[in-house]
């Protein structure tokens, strides 16, 4: 840090019965008051400087022996006026960055100015400050840093704005051409004195140096120098992310651990501290967005997903929430499941989770712009200059098309897995509504989903959670589920899974025997009418069935349990205790005619070998029909 020092005699200042004094020869003749403080001091060498004090010795009548000057709402308050008394002196004083706002304020109040004298302390502030401190990076920071004590003086005297545009002007310049004295980042410290030479040490240039010594900066400061940065337009919007990344880690630690402070009710001092320091992040929140770079992927989505948890916390501006949550959903496939379990804080449900919210977003992610057609567009325009191009550059559009619609669908693909995931994690809430977890599951797109394995899980475990639910509600529960894209081990589970509808045990099983008839490559011999009634469920024999997903963990409880189900007879038993304890209704009769009671009695009544049960199935389809 540098540093300047001013006068060369020795420090002569006292204290004695709560007076400050001098020692001198030369009795005083002066009381000066400043906010409490009492100093005995002499008049020639303080008012042959001071304009001030001069016109308010010409003001004020004399006494016998001592004149007294009141000094009201002194800036920098005692420290501040005995450095400019001690300059007065001849006596030896040091300014630095963590001192030079105060004493130019307070020479400034006493109009220690060239008219005055020449050479006198505002002249030798203004020249250590512009010709040293405004060349150093971290002398600036502090300065800027100083300000904030003085705020309408620094503004009026123009250092807070040199401070930033100074500022600003090294984080668009290259680190190995910046001054930078004492870095946080790097946990430097060189001191030396202005017209000193500076201590040259080999500095990694990195491209965000500047972005951990900023973050010391209050909210108000940062904002206008972060303002400034970007309107240079040098600065790429990955970086100014990172930069308020790491500002918010600075200022805004563990804010998802006071997620129930609206609802806690304490004393009226304990409820006045907690709302100033609500009021206090929320204003810094708000500022953090308003400074979030407009450019997609400028941060990460895990990022934003933090700021609307903690928006939500806070109760920010629903301006606030709302560009949030457009901006998480432009890049939701970059989210995990942690990163949507944002706690739920409003009194009109006790749901853990804000699923309202993850709602918002999962419907804003499905309304953006829909992928770009596999081939070149078709405009006549577009037609005409294509014919003078080369079949080179036609295959070149034609696959730039190709990928960039791949990753539309790639995204939802993810997108898909990461909702069925949190569906998982929210279906453990016993007060969560079977409505708020149907729209989620029935928001992803029948193709965005390979395989129905996660979402059967995430069904399973809503049903062992809400073991209530009616039969009615477990029917549109599992209305999303399709059997075809379950994987075998979550047929066998779903095969003995009492909680489930029986239509869809009943269409697990027929699936799973249609998959066991096409085991061990004899896809072949099936009948026609079996491989008929296989391809009107788009079901391909030569194709294998997908693995088991295993990318979501769940408890040890929610695993799946696959032994003992190999016998058939376990799931014949199975199907008799379900068909015993469900009440057949008229309105469970399928589209073919035939009733639920005979077509469940059929399946009970099935032989092991797949091809008889299916040629037993269709039998009983064509009688149906024929009576009808």
């Amino acid at each position: 840090m540098k540093f300047m020092k001013l006068g060369s005699r020795p420090d002569s200042f006292y204290t004695a019965e709560a007076v400050r004094s001098v020692s001198s020869e030369v009795s005083s003749d002066l009381i000066v008051q400043v906010t409490g403080s009492r100093y005995l001091l002499h008049k020639f060498p303080l008012l042959s400087k001071c304009l001030r004090l001069q016109r308010l010795c010409s003001e004020s009548p004399e006494s016998s022996q001592h004149q007294i000057v009141q000094l009201p709402d002194f800036p920098g308050g005692v420290e501040a006026f005995e450095l400019c008394a001690k300059f007065c002196y001849g006596i030896t004083i040091t300014i630095s960055a963590y001192n030079i706002v105060a004493a130019r304020c307070a020479a400034d109040y006493l109009q220690m100015t060239e008219d005055v004298e020449k050479g006198n302390l505002i002249y030798k502030l203004e020249v250590f400050f512009t010709s040293c401190l405004l060349h150093g990076w971290k002398d600036a920071i502090v300065t800027l840093q100083s300000t904030k004590a003085f705020p309408l003086w620094s503004e009026d005297l123009g250092i807070t704005s040199r401070c930033i545009e100074a500022i600003a002007s090294k984080v668009l310049t290259h680190p190995s051409k910046v001054s930078l004295s004492h870095s946080y980042s790097r946990r430097e410290r060189d001191d030396v004195s202005c017209n000193g030479a500076e201590s040259q040490r080999l500095r990694p240039a990195s491209k965000g140096w500047w972005a951990e010594d900023m973050a010391e900066l209050g909210i108000d400061l940062y904002w206008r120098t972060m303002m400034a940065v970007k309107s240079g337009g040098k600065i790429p919007s990955n970086l100014i992310g990172e930069a308020l990344k790491i500002y918010a880690a600075r200022w805004l630690p563990n804010i998802s651990r006071e997620r129930n402070f609206n609802k806690q009710v304490g004393s009226d001092s304990d409820s006045d501290s907690t709302n100033e320091t609500t009021s206090k992040h929320r204003l810094l929140l708000e500022t953090i967005v308003s400074l979030l770079p407009a450019e997609k992927g400028a941060v990460t989505c895990s990022f934003l997903l933090k700021l609307l948890k903690a928006a939500n916390i806070l109760n920010a501006s629903s301006s606030s929430k709302m560009e949030l949550t457009r901006r998480a959903a432009l890049q939701l496939e970059e989210a995990t499941v942690r990163d949507l379990l944002i706690p739920s804080i409003s009194l009109a449900n006790d749901t853990v989770y804000d699923v309202d919210l993850v709602i918002t977003i999962l419907e804003q992610f499905m309304l953006q712009g829909q992928s770009p057609p596999t081939s070149p567009p078709r405009s006549k325009l577009g037609f005409e200059r294509r014919r003078s191009r080369s079949a080179e550059n036609i295959d070149l559009e034609f696959q730039e098309s190709r990928r960039s619609s791949s990753a539309s669908h790639s995204s939802k693909l993810k997108v898909a897995k990461l909702v069925d995931g949190y569906l998982q994690e929210i279906a453990r809430d016993v007060n969560l509504p079977l409505s708020k977890f149907i729209t989620l599951a029935e928001a992803i797109p029948d193709f965005s989903r390979l395989d129905h394995d996660d979402l059967y899980r995430a069904i399973d475990i809503y049903l062992k959670a809400h073991p209530d639910l009616n039969k009615s509600e477990r029917k549109r529960l599992c209305r999303a589920l399709d059997c075809k894209k379950l994987s075998v081990e979550a047929c066998m589970h779903a095969a003995q899974n009492e909680f489930l509808p029986l239509r869809v045990v009943v269409q697990v099983l027929f699936f799973e025997q249609a998959r066991a008839a096409m085991g061990g490559g004899k896809v072949t011999e099936l009948p026609s009418n079996i491989k008929a009634l296989l391809a009107a469920h788009n079901i391909d024999p030569s194709r294998p069935t997908a693995a088991l997903s295993t990318t979501t963990s769940i408890q040890a409880e929610d695993q799946w349990s696959v032994s003992g189900f190999k016998s058939p007879k376990s799931k014949v038993s199975t199907l008799r205790m379900k068909m015993a304890e469900d009440e057949l209704d008229e309105s469970d009769l399928q589209s073919d005619g035939l009733g639920r009671s005979s077509k469940f009695k059929a399946f009970c009544a099935l032989p092991t070998r797949p091809k008889r049960m299916f040629s037993k199935l269709l039998s009983m389809n064509r009688n149906s029909s024929e009576k009808n």
